[in-house]
Parts: C-alpha cells; sequence; structure tokens
C-alpha cells in the first residue's frame, strides 16, 4: 500500500503538472527565475509549500528580473 501525504517531494513531472506549466518551464525558471528546487542525485525535487511561496511573491512572474524582485 502507498501512503501519499501532502508534504512529500514532488518531482519535476508532478511540479508542471501541478502549475499547468511544461517541463522545460520548470527547467528554465529553476535556472533563470530561481525558482526553489532541491537537487536529489540527478533528480529536481520540490516541495508544494516552497513553489507556493515562491508564485505568491512574484517569482513566476513575466517581469520578474534575477536580483529584482517586483
Amino acid at each position: 500500500m502507498k501512503i501519499v501525504t501532502e508534504d512529500r517531494w514532488l518531482s519535476v513531472e508532478e511540479i508542471a503538472d501541478y502549475l499547468g506549466i511544461k517541463r522545460d518551464t520548470v527547467y528554465k525558471w529553476i535556472e533563470r527565475k530561481k525558482m526553489p528546487a532541491h537537487k536529489m542525485g540527478s533528480l529536481w525535487k520540490f516541495k508544494r509549500d516552497e513553489v507556493d511561496d515562491w508564485v505568491r511573491s512574484g517569482g513566476a512572474s513575466e517581469s520578474f528580473e534575477l536580483g529584482k524582485p517586483r
């Protein structure tokens, strides 16, 4: 039996689906917009609450520039 909790680590595919974006966009946001992600071996993993906070603070907005949050 697989137990799933809300606090588990999400994969690139899962976070892309959650946000309604493509996997390529996730990788671009990690590199260019400092999306909160954690490297585990060769895989990127995400905490939903960290990503939610980042989005709310404007991290995913089009006008966001590195080092210059709105």
